[in-house]
């Protein structure tokens, strides 16, 4: 099926998605605020990781669906098939290598997936960041 946006028009869409500050992004933030959690936003480390629970030594990567390639959430691209194969790919690629050097550099390092914060599955999220938040305190 093609695309029912015009190429302008899915450029412009595209380039409106925004590397920080994502709802959910924005669901983190207000959460561990109001917990008053030590955390930085978008701190300038390897990766660039979303979230640094500074007592934890934790980094919090808040990965969307599409871009990391989500197992449960993903759907193939219909145009442009080996362009978005291939950006994918590298996404997923370059993950895992900065992940792997960032444990090593002493951190602790969790993922979460966009859908993990919708309303249905957001509570046990909060549990989740509120629980990595206290580890060795």
């Amino acid at each position: 099926m093609a695309d029912i946006f015009s190429k302008k028009k899915r450029s412009e869409i595209m380039s409106r998605i925004r590397s920080k500050w994502s709802s959910h992004e924005k669901l983190a933030h207000n959460y561990l605020k109001s917990r008053k959690v030590k955390h930085k936003m978008h701190p300038n480390i390897l990766g660039r990781p979303d979230i640094l629970l500074k007592d934890t030594n934790t980094l919090l990567f808040l990965d969307g669906c599409f871009w990391h390639k989500c197992p449960k959430c993903f759907k193939k691209p219909k145009n442009n098939k080996a362009y978005w194969d291939w950006k994918i790919k590298y996404n997923i690629e370059k993950d895992r290598k900065n992940r792997r050097k960032l444990k090593k550099m002493g951190y602790v390092v969790v993922s979460f997936w966009e859908h993990e914060f919708s309303k249905k599955n957001f509570n046990l999220t909060k549990k989740k960041i509120l629980n990595l938040s206290r580890v060795g305190s």
